[in-house]
């Protein structure tokens, strides 16, 4: 009994404030709405009725569900019919977005060239940073693996850097930068991966090359420290090449060898103080021991530098290598998070750079010991060659006057007369004794051209002396023709009858 009448009352009780709450609400007065036109201004609220706001907002919708080119249709008409509507700027990027998200390489290029539109059209606006931070995503997202064509991770240190220098104020600055380093550790990977196969070639000059411009380049590379440390082997194997060479001088291989070896310590040297808490230090110390060289101990600020960069780097774990066989593009987890990127391309590293690094230090070794050539001053024009000086090209004169001869004439001053010698054989010819001078001879005159032969008349040979010479010449003898062939048939005589020829 006592528990019926205890849920007896319990439930009236819980009428009764049921009852009390409905009462309270109905006395409560509804809110009055703000009297305000929303489409006065179509930024300050989103119930704006504005058309090209609704094209806008059409757009952004059909580009979350994956409709691009609904999306697209959408902000070109924006485009196209209110050119002067405020939400001009971010449909022209948008349109770009919807290129972007649709992926491919054909959409992607698209993407690529709407961006760059959008910046030569709005340079000022703060989009443009995002425009230009996207472009720099485009080749991000096609980059290949290091052992493969790096072109794409090119371009996108490319447009990366030209974010960062051109929009320092910019908001996406960090992630620009952050982005800048993996992708420098994708090259610095692939040139470290080639200077390692020049290494196991023997192929000394080359793999320095490469990885001198992987430590130039790329200083916050996860793998710098091997890159140095490889560097010092290539100079300690070239130091041994030149011992084992016959056909030098002993002294002249300890020379070269010693400096060989300085280049190395130098190289192992450089991981202690600049990589300090790196993973292959202490090869690098080993290396500098075994040669009985100085181990150069590295600052508290290099020390702090290097923890800090190998704290922010991943782990690589298994789940990351399994995912390097199967995805597209390069792993990047060993990128480092901290650290200011290369901004600036330095130049590269050659092979001829090292050949030519290489003669120096050979001609350093073979003039060492002797003393500073002097400099040798040639001889002068037209002097006689020294044996320890090389001499100029003789100098020709000519005559005065351009008679190129060779040979000057000099003669007396004009209105003097030279002073003659009493003794002298043959007296000069002046004016004074013009017995002296001999007179002038004509010239004899030529005969007079005979034309021995003339047509039509007997050659005369001598003209006639007299009339009976004339008469005998007048006279013509006569010619033997017997012996001359005819072709009148002769008479045959004799036997000669008989022969029929």
């Amino acid at each position: 009994m006592n528990q019926l009448s205890s849920k007896i009352a319990a439930a009236a009780l819980a009428a009764l404030l049921v009852s009390g709450g409905m009462a309270f609400a109905s006395d409560k007065q509804p809110k009055k709405k703000k009297n305000q036109d929303l489409s006065a201004n179509p930024l300050a609220d989103v119930n704006s009725r504005q058309p090209d706001k609704e094209l806008f907002d059409k757009a952004m919708v059909a580009l979350k569900k994956g409709r691009f080119d609904v999306a697209r249709l959408d902000l070109q008409t924006m485009l196209n019919t209110y050119p002067d509507s405020e939400y001009r700027m971010r449909a022209k990027l948008a349109v770009g977005d919807t290129w972007f998200k649709e992926g491919g390489t054909a959409a992607l290029t698209q993407a690529e060239a709407e961006y760059q539109d959008f910046i030569t059209f709005f340079p000022d606006a703060p989009e443009a940073a995002e425009a230009q931070m996207k472009v720099g995503d485009i080749y991000y997202q096609q980059m290949e693996k290091p052992d493969r064509d790096f072109t794409n991770a090119l371009e996108a240190e490319k447009a990366y850097r030209k974010m960062i220098n051109m929009f320092p104020d910019s908001t996406l600055i960090p992630r620009a930068k952050q982005k800048l380093r993996e992708v420098q550790e994708v090259l610095g990977e692939r040139e470290t991966q080639v200077g390692l196969f020049y290494q196991s070639k023997d192929n000394y000059s080359a793999a320095i090359a490469r990885l001198e411009t992987v430590v130039d380049s790329y200083p916050l590379y996860s793998k710098s420290d091997l890159a140095l440390l490889t560097i010092g082997d290539a100079y300690a194997g070239e130091a041994k090449a030149v011992r084992m060479a016959n056909g030098l001088p002993g002294a002249l291989r300890e020379r070269l060898s010693a400096l060989y070896m300085d280049k190395a310590a130098a190289a192992w040297g450089k991981v202690i103080t600049r990589y300090p808490m790196a993973l292959r230090v202490e090869d690098a110390k080993d290396r500098l021991v075994a040669m009985n060289r100085p181990v150069p101990e590295p600052t508290q600020a290099a020390i702090a530098e290097s923890d800090a960069e190998e704290r922010s780097r991943q782990p690589v774990r298994f789940t990351d290598r399994t995912l390097d066989i199967i995805k597209h593009g390069p792993m990047v987890v060993e990128a480092t998070h901290v650290g200011e990127p290369t901004l600036e391309t330095p130049k590269r590293t050659l092979a001829p750079d090292i050949t030519k690094e290489n003669i120096a230090l050979f001609n350093e070794a073979r003039n060492a010991g002797k003393p500073p050539a002097e400099a040798v001053t040639p001889t002068g024009a037209n002097e006689p060659p020294r044996s320890d000086q090389p001499s100029t090209a003789p100098i020709q004169t000519g005559a005065p006057g351009g008679s190129g001869v060779g040979v000057q004439i000099v003669n007396a001053p004009s209105g003097s007369v030279p002073a003659t010698d009493p003794n002298a054989l043959v007296k000069p010819a002046t004016s004074d004794n013009p017995a002296a001078i001999p007179a002038a001879e004509a010239p004899a005159t030529a005969p007079a051209p005979v034309n021995e032969i003339r047509s039509g008349t007997a050659q005369q040979t001598k003209p006639p002396q007299s009339a009976a010479d004339a008469k005998n010449q007048a006279k013509k003898p006569k010619t033997d023709l017997s012996d001359e062939s005819s072709s009148k048939k002769k008479k045959k005589k004799g036997l000669g009858k008989l022969n029929p020829f």
